[in-house]
């Protein structure tokens, strides 16, 4: 039954969901309208917020690109394309090569979101190795596994406020940093961990489609052949600028350097890993992986060669995030939390409102820091004459599930999927509305379990 509805939610999406762009774009129309309805923007002032608003992800867009791109590169150098290839021997039936996905995605995406597009490298090449695979299912699960990143060592709003003078102290909204003991330690997150480690491979069990029905890779494939090796053997000159393409000295310097500062930094600080690091730890090991800059160019090309979704549908989420924050509609919505809020109630409360925002702005940090210091406020008004444990407890398990909030609602908003898209669809016609339909279920599911979870397991 679930399969046949799983079928069945595909069809639909395809039918009714457009191009991701356009769902951009309609978006933008529909946030304008809920300011003009709820908070009264003038339609100058909805252009003003749009465009104040639609440069602001310009850096996030960047790393995002340099992400995936440095990612796949990796997985184009001939040590990895080797190490899959030997792995893949293992892997022989289909139910095996989505269970291998989504287990390595699951523990990728856990140290770090951004590491789903090493999963996702990966699925491809198993993808092209292991027939009757049902490709744009093997992209949703590739994905799905990338939500467990909330209860990781990246979640970004339990790091925020760990950290020493955030804008949350300075604010004055709280007194001291929140210890990610009290998040994610917690009773709540490890649960969290464990219905993601438990669902996802009943999820495949319950939603993998019968027969490929000529949605393997092989057949979605619009050139007759992939290269999945990047040829780099052009015969070499004596001239000095040949020699310097292919110096591997120069790659083994670049790299000594780099990883000296990798080093200093864990010594230093600790387990701190940021986006920025993230991406140049990538950079390093693409370098020594493919040991000349000739070979690395050439990775880079390949792997940059579908990125233009992510360049230009960026600036309009952000238009999008402007017009939320400075129409005030995000604080009119955090408002609307407080004015029905109880004690009992608000994390639920906040869960779903996370999940809301997020399809407007769906970024952890920046929707946050849009409604986070409302929330937060509003539970302190909540708690203000119960015990300080029961304070703490409370504002920690809010916090979660705003995290938890706008991480699941990624799965009906095609925006994060432009991680794995790029990488998974490249030389096919594949579209969000072609992977986003098998997304439905589980998020009900994990929406009907999350906020029994919140609800019934303390922090």
């Amino acid at each position: 039954m679930l399969k046949n509805l799983g079928d069945y939610f595909t069809a639909q999406f395809k039918k009714i969901m457009p191009d991701a762009f356009v769902f951009a774009l309609v978006l933008t129309l529909i946030v304008a309208l809920l300011a003009t309805l709820f908070v009264e923007a003038s339609p100058i002032e909805l252009i003003d917020s749009w465009y104040k608003g639609f440069w602001v992800l310009l850096e996030f867009g960047m790393q995002m690109s340099l992400l995936i791109v440095t990612g796949y590169a990796i997985a184009l150098s001939p040590f990895i394309d080797q190490k899959i290839e030997s792995w893949s021997a293992h892997i022989k039936s289909p139910n095996q090569v989505y269970l291998s996905v989504a287990i390595f995605g699951l523990l990728l995406s856990f140290v770090s979101w951004g590491w789903v597009v090493i999963a996702a490298v990966f699925g491809r090449k198993l993808a092209l190795k292991v027939s009757g695979i049902n490709y744009p299912f093997l992209i949703a699960i590739t994905y799905f596994s990338n939500n467990i990143w909330s209860t990781g060592l990246s979640s970004s709003i339990p790091l925020l406020v760990n950290t020493e003078n955030n804008y949350l102290i300075e604010a004055g909204i709280l007194s001291e940093t929140i210890s990610t003991t009290q998040t994610l330690g917690s009773n709540l997150n490890f649960a969290m961990i464990l219905f993601y480690l438990s669902i996802t491979p009943l999820l495949i069990f319950l939603l993998k489609p019968k027969k490929a029905k000529n949605e393997s890779l092989s057949d979605l494939l619009i050139k007759a052949s992939e290269q999945t090796q990047i040829k780099t053997n052009t015969p070499i000159s004596k001239s000095l600028s040949d020699r310097l393409n292919h110096s591997k000295l120069l790659i083994y310097i670049i790299v000594m350097a780099g990883g000296f500062y990798v080093f200093q930094h864990f010594s230093q600080r600790g387990f701190e890993l940021n986006l920025n690091l993230m991406i140049f730890i990538f950079l390093m090991i693409g370098l020594i992986l493919h040991r000349t800059p000739f070979a690395y160019g050439k990775a880079v090309q390949k792997g940059s060669s579908n990125m233009a979704a992510i360049l230009y549908q960026f600036p309009f989420y952000a238009g999008i995030m402007g017009i939320m924050i400075h129409t005030g509609l995000a604080n009119y919505l955090a408002e609307v939390l407080i004015e029905i809020a109880e004690v009992e109630t608000l994390p639920s409360l906040a869960f779903i409102i996370g999940g809301i925002v997020n399809f407007a702005i769906p970024s952890g940090g920046g929707e946050f820091a849009v409604i986070g210091p409302s929330i937060l406020e509003a539970t302190l008004s909540l708690v203000q004459d119960y015990e300080p444990e029961f304070q703490q407890a409370l504002i920690s398990k809010t916090i979660l599930a705003i995290t938890y909030g706008e991480s699941l609602t990624n799965l009906l908003q095609p925006f994060f999927i432009l991680m794995v898209l790029p990488v998974m669809s490249e030389g096919t016609n594949l579209q969000a509305r072609d992977v986003m339909g098998y997304l439905v279920i589980p998020f009900i599911l994990c929406f009907t379990v999350q906020l029994l979870l919140i609800n019934l397991v303390g922090v």
